[in-house]
């Protein structure tokens, strides 16, 4: 049986702002209320998965979610036809209808933690929707996210699907940005690794500056959920002191696929522990580990230069697929560069343009969730999500037509806004062949 990883990349939304909602997020905060252009950002992403879908990875689109969450605004106490909602929320609290209309859910990095079925008791990929309960803007993903994630892999007898896990501050679990599977091949046993910011119950170190949004608890509740063994698993601290510089994950300081593992030397608290632990489950780790005095954490963070794709290039060699802004800082293109002169695991170093997501504070590795899949697993995924060269003119086109190219948090009071996102993912689904996906299309199309 042969198996390979898939990325699905999560689609931008028509609703791209720069709210600075993720306290923690440098990038996010810092570019508070400038305005953005969802349509370059839309455009940027899927540039990037056509890219890499020519260069012969599999390639899947997660399209967004709707926005602004009528129905979310209307549990806090809102009535009236949807666009009353909207245009109340607007003027008694624009930072909740902000919040409501974030397109974070491109991030689909924290969509899930993904368990291939090569890992798990059952033999079944599964699947568990990240509760983001961290933040009130990503804390309304999930139920989405799981529609999304059913509808794609949906036969049975191949994926599980677990709900996301419980609202309570001692099961915050973030999904796959921090979650690494390491493995010889993808079609045999890995290790599996958790990263946690801190133990909610009985843990004595933690950031003091900014949260710690993934929990040992909520971890370990996946990996049992999951069916993963014991011996296959392995659970480390994150760094306080790096979370507090601005590492709101562990896909901030570190990246890994088979059986390599590239990150910063501050990302764990205790890492010759973690590699050594890493190295005996797994049989010998390839570690790459890139020295302060080569990369400081704040280059590390501005550049997000572990917020990278680490793709299998052939013959046990990696790409490299980080964001333009590591070109921008002289300390770290020149180490890529210096990568690249060694007979190393680092083949090729690919930089694209991602500006629009970067400034909100997300990279190449945010934007996409990684899926290891047979080929008989592959065979029953959905197939209008695969991102062909048709596809991609389809979406190019819809993009285009749907997405305007300035928007700003004064924007989202506009009661055109509403109706042109749902006409663009009413559109969408149809072009994917995902049929009534969102909880506007069962109910007819009709605002209330």
């Amino acid at each position: 049986m042969t198996a390979f990883e898939a990325n699905f990349d999560g689609l931008v939304g028509p609703t791209h702002h720069y709210g600075g909602h993720s306290f923690g997020n440098v990038a996010s905060t810092g570019n508070a209320g400038q305005p953005a252009n969802p349509r370059a950002a839309a455009l940027q992403g899927l540039a990037k998965m056509k890219a890499l879908a020519d260069l012969g990875y599999r390639q899947g689109v997660l399209p967004p979610h709707e926005r602004p969450a009528v129905e979310v605004l209307r549990s806090l106490g809102f009535t009236g036809s949807d666009a009353a909602v909207v245009a109340a929320a607007a003027r008694q609290s624009p930072q909740l209808l902000a919040g409501v209309s974030s397109a974070s859910a491109m991030w689909v990095a924290n969509a899930a933690t993904v368990s291939p079925s090569a890992d798990t008791a059952d033999g079944r990929v599964h699947f568990s929707a990240a509760n983001l309960q961290n933040k009130f803007h990503r804390a309304i993903e999930h139920e989405q996210t799981g529609r999304t994630l059913k509808a794609i892999f949906g036969d049975e007898s191949h994926f599980v699907h677990h709900p996301a896990l419980a609202m309570h501050p001692a099961f915050g679990d973030e999904g796959a940005a921090n979650h690494t599977r390491l493995a010889k091949r993808y079609d045999t046993a890995g290790v599996e690794l958790f990263v946690y910011g801190q133990q909610h119950w009985g843990g004595n170190i933690a950031p003091q500056r900014y949260p710690a949004r993934q929990t040992l608890e909520a971890s370990q509740a996946i990996a049992r959920r999951h069916g993963l063994a014991s011996e296959r698993t392995v659970f480390a601290q994150q760094n306080p002191a790096v979370i507090d510089a601005g590492v709101f994950h562990n896909d901030v300081i570190a990246v890994g696929n088979l059986d390599v593992l590239f990150c910063h030397e501050t990302a764990f608290a205790e890492r010759e522990s973690v590699y050594a632990e890493l190295d005996a489950k797994l049989g010998e780790l390839r570690l790459i580990e890139v020295p302060t005095r080569a990369i400081s954490v704040d280059d590390a963070v501005r550049s997000y230069l572990f917020n990278s794709q680490l793709l299998d290039a052939g013959n046990g060699r990696m790409r490299l697929v980080v964001p333009e802004e590591c070109r921008q800082q002289p300390a770290v293109w020149a180490y890529l560069q210096s990568l690249l002169g060694q007979d190393g695991a680092i083949a090729e170093v690919l930089a694209y343009d991602l500006k629009q997501s970067m400034r909100n504070g997300g990279g190449p590795a945010c934007l996409r969730l990684r899926v290891a899949l047979t080929d008989a697993e592959a065979a029953v995924v959905h197939p209008g999500v695969w991102l062909t060269d048709a596809l991609y003119a389809a979406l190019t086109d819809w993009v285009s037509r749907h997405y305007r190219d300035r928007l700003s948090e004064a924007d989202l009071a506009d009661p055109h806004l509403l109706p042109e996102v749902r006409t663009a993912l009413d559109e969408l689904s149809r072009t994917l062949g995902l049929g009534a996906l969102y909880p506007f299309q069962r109910s007819g199309g009709k605002s209330r």
